[in-house]
């Protein structure tokens, strides 16, 4: 069943997190400090949504890098469940959507719910300052439809964060696959 962002509110500031790497690294907020606009987004390998754009949004966030957003993706649905989202898995989506992003796993699922992340993808844009200026979608494709996949909308934001703009409202939720919840982690 497909689920909308939650849409945190607009200035929230990001939640900390300390997390490993398919690669076996750590990554923590603590290593973005220096960046002007960082994408936090909640990924899973088996949500047709997140198919449906994965190589789109390796090649748009590894364009917006040289502009200087940095992006980090998160995986938290329950692996024991849904084997598919395991680092095994995920190394393999990382090669296959041409990722160059870290891809961290939220085992616990504490970054998810700190965040407020409901779906994925699930698009968290910060500013320089870490507070949030755009939660929404990547762009109109979705599985079924014939939208070419771009970033469109993603695009838009990062060039108003990177320009020191506010990102108008009203922003258009992401949509996709709920996040796989452990028993009892439901947010509330």
């Amino acid at each position: 069943m497909a689920l909308e962002s939650f849409m945190a509110p607009i200035g929230t500031p990001a939640p900390d997190f300390n997390l490993e790497a398919v690669d076996g690294t750590k990554v923590g907020l603590g290593n973005f400090a220096e960046a002007p606009a960082l994408l936090v987004i909640f990924l899973s390998n088996h949500c047709p949504y997140v198919r449906r754009i994965e190589q789109a949004l390796g090649a748009v966030t590894a364009e917006l890098r040289e502009r200087g957003l940095v992006t980090v993706g998160i995986a938290s649905n329950d692996i024991v469940n849904y084997p598919d989202d395991d680092a095994e898995h995920l190394r393999e989506q990382v090669l296959r959507a041409g990722f160059t992003f870290p891809y961290l796993l939220d085992e616990d699922q504490e970054v998810a719910r700190a965040y407020r992340a409901a779906c994925t993808p699930d698009l968290f844009l910060f500013d320089a300052d870490r507070r949030l200026a755009y939660r929404g979608e990547f762009d109109k494709a979705r599985p079924g439809n014939s939208v070419s996949a771009d970033g469109s909308a993603l695009r838009a934001a990062v060039e108003l964060v990177l320009a020191g703009e506010p990102v108008p409202e009203p922003h258009t939720p992401s949509i996709g696959c709920g996040i796989k919840w452990k028993a009892g982690n439901e947010p509330g």
